[in-house]
């Protein structure tokens, strides 16, 4: 049989030669990418800086919640709602020693001290509202402290638990002010 005879009768490739090069592709793949893993972002440690954004990007928030914190701020619980039961935060928790301050109605500050559950000294209760606020506080820990602002705005670090009371007096009056909120 000449060549050309040859060609044109085997223009195309056999079902053999196409099972071939798929299993030849296949073993590249499975050799090249068996030992790459997909690895998801784990969320970041709770900290006073990421503890709002840390809780409404969890699993747990929607739209509103519960933060519980005990043991010494080693252990903390979220609820959705008001009648949800409290289920533990699985992720890191970097909130160790943390003392939780508010101000008064004469703009003093106050400590808080939030009672017990399970039969352990409660640290920290954070409530997250459907509008996108949630409590507002001055958290301490160690040598650091933080403004935890209730609507807009991420934790500030300040030098002192005054400074965090100039700054909540200031963010009040500028709330107040503005119409926008309400």
């Amino acid at each position: 049989m000449p060549l050309e005879q040859y060609i044109k009768q085997h223009k195309g490739f056999s079902l053999i030669e196409l099972l071939i090069v798929i299993i030849i592709i296949s073993l590249v793949y499975f050799l090249a990418f068996s030992g790459i893993e997909k690895t998801e972002e784990k969320p970041k440690a709770l900290t006073p800086v990421n503890l709002k954004s840390s809780i409404q990007n969890s699993t747990l928030f929607q739209g509103e919640g519960t933060l519980l914190c005990i043991n010494n701020c080693r252990s903390c619980y979220f609820r959705k709602d008001i009648n949800a039961p409290f289920e533990t935060y699985e992720n890191n928790i970097d909130l160790q020693g943390v003392e939780v301050y508010t101000l008064d109605a004469n703009d003093a500050i106050l400590r808080m001290e939030y009672g017990r559950y399970d039969d352990t000294k409660i640290c920290l209760v954070m409530q997250f509202y459907r509008n996108g606020s949630s409590t507002k506080m001055i958290l301490k820990q160690k040598d650091n402290i933080y403004l935890l602002p209730s609507y807009f705005g991420e934790a500030q670090q300040v030098d002192s638990l005054e400074k965090a009371k100039a700054l909540w007096i200031e963010d009040r009056k500028m709330v107040a002010n503005r119409g926008d909120y309400y």
